[in-house]
């Protein structure tokens, strides 16, 4: 069997259906395809599943709480996993089911279930059927890296994807990698009920922070409760009776580490191993990314790569603004590039860790002359009136262009706050823009101009 498409799209993950839809609604005949779940990781085993899960564990904490507010419950707090657990699958069956309606419902456009791999530079073969086109989009995803431990293969363990089908109370969890998906599985668990230690093999724990800020994570995270072993390296698992048992080396000493159940969580690699990339001759780096160009092409003509699988960005954000810059290009006329994109993150513990631009350690190796900015979050009135005052703020300007560079907010309600400080920065405006606004009070974005009055030498 063999269909003629005008363009193909492999994978349903942020950018896949935007563009499919695009493309379709444009005159193209397109087909796009999805070998598991509609909408990917985000909607089935990353944001949308875990912020829901973490929405409920911070019931709990702010339930056990209840007192220091006035508040008396008449009864402990009791979390019932199997609610929560179908609390979260209803969220997102709503947004995997609505993906799929969507695509099915766009004229021009044909879904495809089954597992897609490249014949040749513009041939695709799915479930015995060769299906080409002229234009290509990849966008299928990564996983979770499954690490090569001795003894790990006789082991139960869990994975971000795996974690999502637990609808019991791990009594007590150890967590692989003290990173973002392991250090939000961590404080969710621990507020569920669980005993949770991490283990991070390097010296501190979101290695691409700046230490000070690593630390300030540490000491909340140490304050739910929550163990943490740093420059842990892991010689072996094994499972003992009920257990979990890590053997771990610190500076040549080595220890035991038990727990009942264990999470992985040491980073992602693309799903770009079962593709047939090399019958297409698309290339890719040295970790299996596909390697793209600013506007998102590989190196064969007619063929792009969007999301996680091209290294460019690792973000739900960071995939849609792929399909942004592809479709600006393909039907705008309008030139959009990788390069203008400004790196946003986020960490969502509770406080949340929000990030933009550079780091304090990328400014000062950048040997220009900086200013910085600092707050603790305890002079924040919003955070004092709902006792949440734990975190600081710290900004970064160029001395001389007066231009931000970056900003962490490690406090309440810092993923939201720090968009006003990215605006400013898209903008291309001086600190001095939002230095001299009037902001609400009482909030926390209020302080961003106060943050900025006061700024030093880095």
């Amino acid at each position: 069997m063999h269909q003629r498409y005008d363009a193909i799209v492999i994978g349903t993950g942020q950018s896949g259906p935007s563009l499919a839809v695009r493309l379709a609604q444009a005159g193209r005949k397109t087909a796009i395809i999805e070998r598991k779940n509609f909408g990917g990781t985000c909607v089935n085993t990353g944001c949308i599943p875990t912020k829901t899960l973490i929405a409920s564990a911070r019931v709990a904490h702010t339930a056990r709480r209840a007192a220091e507010f006035g508040v008396m419950l008449d009864s402990p707090v009791v979390v019932d996993m199997a609610r929560v657990k179908a609390r979260k699958d209803l969220v997102v069956s709503q947004s995997n089911q609505g993906v799929a309606s969507w695509l099915r419902s766009t004229p021009n456009l044909t879904v495809i279930e089954g597992h897609a791999r490249f014949e040749s530079a513009h041939g695709v073969m799915v479930n015995g059927e060769l299906l080409e086109a002229d234009e290509i989009f990849i966008n299928v995803g990564g996983r979770a890296t499954v690490p090569d431990l001795p003894g790990l293969k006789d082991v139960d363990f869990l994975t971000n994807s795996s974690m999502m089908e637990v609808d019991f109370l791990p009594p007590h969890l150890l967590i692989v990698g003290g990173s973002y998906i392991g250090l939000e599985f961590a404080q969710m668990y621990r507020r569920f009920g669980s005993e949770v230690t991490v283990i991070e093999g390097g010296p501190h724990l979101i290695g691409r922070e700046d230490e000070k800020v690593s630390a300030a994570v540490k000491e909340i995270l140490e304050g739910e409760g929550i163990q943490i072993r740093l420059g842990a390296k892991i010689q072996r698992v094994e499972k003992r009776g009920d257990l979990v048992l890590l053997t771990v080396s610190d500076n040549g000493a080595s220890y035991e580490v038990s727990g009942s159940h264990l999470l992985l969580a040491v980073g992602r690699i693309p799903n770009t191993d079962d593709l047939g990339l090399d019958k297409a001759g698309i290339k890719t780096d040295a970790r299996g990314y596909v390697v793209v160009d600013d506007q998102l092409h590989t190196n064969v003509t007619g063929v792009w790569a969007l999301g996680d699988v091209n290294g460019r960005g690792a973000f739900t954000h960071t995939s849609y603004n792929d399909y942004e810059i592809v479709a600006a290009n393909l039907f705008d006329n309008d030139k959009r590039s990788v390069a203008d994109r400004i790196q946003a993150y986020a960490l969502f513990i509770d406080p949340p860790l929000a990030r933009i631009g550079m780091a304090e350690r990328e400014v000062r190796a950048s040997g220009r002359p900086a200013l910085v900015g600092t707050m603790q979050m305890a002079r924040v009135g919003r955070a004092r009136e709902r006792s949440e005052t734990q975190g600081y703020m710290s900004v970064l300007v160029d001395a001389e262009t007066k231009k931000i560079l970056g900003a962490m907010l490690l406090g309440i309600e810092g993923d939201e706050v720090i968009h006003s400080l990215l605006d400013v920065m898209y903008s291309d405006a001086p600190y001095t823009v939002i230095q001299r606004a009037m902001h609400i009070h009482p909030t926390v974005s209020e302080l961003v101009p106060t943050l900025l009055q006061d700024l030093t030498p880095l």
